[in-house]
């Protein structure tokens, strides 16, 4: 317990610590101070300065002194408010002697400056020159062009960022950190570019407090004490400039702290473990110790400094000579020991897993993934992803993007597991003309067929796609062409992108809402395998799991019938009959069906009845083509009237029939019976018969 105390303690200190310096700074201002505290005080600033400017060199990157700007600021007031106190006393007291101001102003009117106010006002102004003229001045121009560069970049750092999420090198976690550290760059850099004008102030500041302090001690030492002037220049100006003195020596640190921090080039090294690396450079100290012994040799010339300085270099350039061959052989032997024992040895960490979804393009393509090039690509790819995951009812995995070096350079290939499920080409600077199906004139282009469809097409000039459009054609740009590819292959795909971990996510979703749900259903009555089966069934068919809801509360219900997951699937559908039909026709409006001749589905009904006891199908393949013939004939004949048809069947047959008219006949539904709502009004636009032989 009295650790916690402590604790709790020491927390409620540190955050009364800024606090205090605040309150101190104002009491400094208005209220007078004795010596022996501004003595302390000139002391502590001292300090300060000199820890600010070790802390500065020492860190590796400028955020990880991200409140350096709030310190400044800090830092600047309490000097300015310790030259308000000091002026104060100075004034008041000085007449008394040289140690009315503290002892620490006395050491540095007497000891620094031996006691010469004119050699001290010298050093001073030279300090001053030195701080305003180079180290400020310097330091608030790279602020300020920093503070420009790091705004005017931040819209390319993000863009590499998504760039990067999109193409799986990193994952959402890493970018939002990337993200936030972007954001906290442009914050500490433009607040540098504010602070650093706090250090030309206070440089500006100084110099005007100190002709303040001389000419208003003159006038008090002469006017309010009576001492001749000789005597008032001697302890005023010493006094002034001694304060003077005291105030610079800090404030000099603080514009050396602000410089180091804005020149720093970012690396994870501090600025002394950089520039020892960097100066370890034996070539440049042998010319060096050539040079000076050459000059220690000239006559007239200092002899002994020269050449102490020269065999000093060559010491220096032979030590870092001796190291670096020392390291190398080291680290040589190193890898032919350990070469031969790791050649045959492989670790999980080099199997790389292949990924759900991915695109991959040839060499050609790469400036498409660029940050200004492909920046309407990646959107696309992005805007792909969460089409389909709304549309779905699911949230996809993230499409990897990345470069193929084996592929054609202007081609690009969609990848499911691994597996390539669609091919195409692009043609960088052209756009895609679709001819869709009936125009007989061509443009001027390219010839080539559109990649999803297998459409006649030509890739065109920009400057040719309204004379393109005036022909008839349908002109899309490269990022739409892939999208629209990828789009399709995923919707034919849906089922295997829906995984253990989806349905887990699912399931945790409706948990929050409606947890007995899940809790009754899984595990207690279907497990998590069958469960995600089921989903892959319905996604298959194109039902969306939007209405998860829906579909938990039916495996409740049906789930007591039967534990086959091809029987609870189609147990399930009829459920989902809304769902259904929101995709087959608009609300109020009749549903154009298909429908089988009696006759034809009794010989199914009954053919595959046998065929489940037998145990495998046999069915006569003469009629199963000609059925399916007859069915393409009809849906086209509907699609030729503006006609959006479905076929309907009996429940027995239709799950059978569906599985194998999607190879046959693409893009027609098959429901059942009873997945039809009541209340849906149905016209039968054609019937399906055969002459069975």
């Amino acid at each position: 317990m009295s650790y916690f105390g402590h604790f709790a303690r020491s927390a409620r200190l540190d955050s009364l610590a800024i606090p205090g310096l605040i309150l101190l700074i104002i009491a400094m201002l208005v209220i007078p101070m004795p010596a022996f505290v501004l003595d302390v005080l000139f002391t502590l600033n001292i300090v300060l300065g000199l820890v600010i400017i070790m802390i500065s060199i020492n860190v590796s990157k400028p955020l990880e002194f991200s409140s350096f700007p709030s310190l400044l600021l800090l830092a600047t007031m309490l000097r300015l408010s310790l030259n308000v106190a000091s002026t104060r006393i100075v004034l008041v007291n000085g007449h008394q002697g040289s140690d009315a101001a503290g002892k620490v102003i006395q050491s540095f009117g007497d000891f620094v400056i031996a006691g010469n106010y004119v050699v001290g006002f010298i050093i001073f102004a030279i300090l001053m020159i030195i701080n305003f003229i180079v180290v400020t001045k310097g330091a608030g121009r790279v602020s300020e062009v920093i503070a420009r560069f790091t705004l005017d970049a931040m819209p390319g750092k993000q863009m590499a960022i998504d760039a990067d999420l999109n193409m799986g090198i990193i994952d959402q976690e890493t970018a939002s950190k990337r993200r936030e550290t972007i954001s906290q760059e442009s914050d500490f850099f433009g607040s540098m570019d504010g602070a650093s004008k706090f250090v030309r102030g206070d440089a500006i500041a100084g110099i005007i407090i100190l002709v303040i302090n001389i000419i208003g001690g003159l006038l008090v030492g002469m006017l309010q004490h009576d001492l001749p002037i000789a005597d008032a220049s001697k302890i005023y100006v010493l006094l002034t400039i001694g304060d003077g003195l005291v105030a610079q020596i800090p404030a000099l640190l603080l514009s050396l702290s602000t410089a180091v921090i804005v020149t720093r080039v970012t690396t994870n090294e501090s600025m002394a473990t950089q520039t020892t690396m960097q100066l370890a450079d034996p070539t440049a100290f042998w010319i060096a110790s050539g040079i000076l012994f050459l000059l220690g040799i000239v006559p007239g010339m200092p002899h002994f400094i020269f050449l102490l300085f020269s065999t000093l270099s060559a010491t220096i350039a032979y030590f870092i000579l001796q190291r670096k061959r020392a390291d190398t052989p080291i680290e040589s032997i190193a890898q032919d020991k350990t070469a031969p024992e790791n050649e045959d040895q492989l670790s999980w960490d080099d199997i790389e897993q292949s990924d759900l979804v991915s695109l991959e393009v040839g060499y050609g393509l790469i400036p498409l993934l660029g940050n200004e090039s492909g920046s309407s690509l990646l959107t696309r790819i992005r805007g792909v992803r969460k089409k389909l995951s709304a549309e779905l009812g699911f949230l996809l995995q993230p499409i990897r993007v990345r470069d193929n070096l084996d592929l054609a350079p202007d081609s690009y290939s969609i990848l499911l597991r691994g597996i390539v499920r669609g091919r195409g080409e692009i043609k960088i600077g052209y756009e895609l003309a679709i001819n869709p199906g009936n125009i007989t004139t061509p443009p001027q282009g390219i010839k080539t067929k559109e990649p999803t469809y297998g459409l006649e097409a030509y890739w065109i000039l920009p400057t040719h796609r309204e004379h393109a459009k005036m022909l008839g054609y349908t002109v899309v740009d490269y990022a739409t062409a892939i999208a629209t590819h990828l789009i399709t292959v995923l919707k034919d795909n849906a089922a295997e992108m829906l995984g253990h971990e989806e349905t887990q996510k699912l399931l945790d979703k409706i948990s929050e809402k409606s947890p007995n749900l899940v809790k009754d259903l899984v595990p207690e009555k279907i497990n998590i395998s069958q469960m995600t089966n089921i989903l892959r069934n319905l996604v298959a068919e194109s039902i969306p799991l939007r209405d998860m809801r829906t579909v938990l509360e039916a495996l409740v219900v049906e789930s007591t019938k039967s534990k086959d997951v091809e029987e609870l699937t189609n147990l399930v559908r009829p459920w989902l009959g809304r769902t259904l039909m929101k995709n087959l026709t608009e609300p109020g409006e009749a549903l154009n069906v298909i429908t089988l001749e009696p006759e034809l589905e009794n010989v199914l009904n009954n053919t595959l009845l046998q065929s489940r006891k037998a145990g495998e199908l046999v069915i006569d393949p003469k009629m199963v083509e000609s059925m399916f013939s007859e069915i393409a004939k009809k849906k086209n004949e509907c699609e030729n009237e503006g006609v959006t048809p479905v076929l309907v069947v009996s429940p027995g047959i239709r799950q059978w029939l569906a599985k194998t008219l999607r190879q046959r006949v693409s893009g027609l539904q098959v429901l059942a019976y009873t997945e039809i709502p009541e209340d849906q009004d149905i016209v039968v636009k054609n019937k399906i018969s055969i002459t069975k032989n």
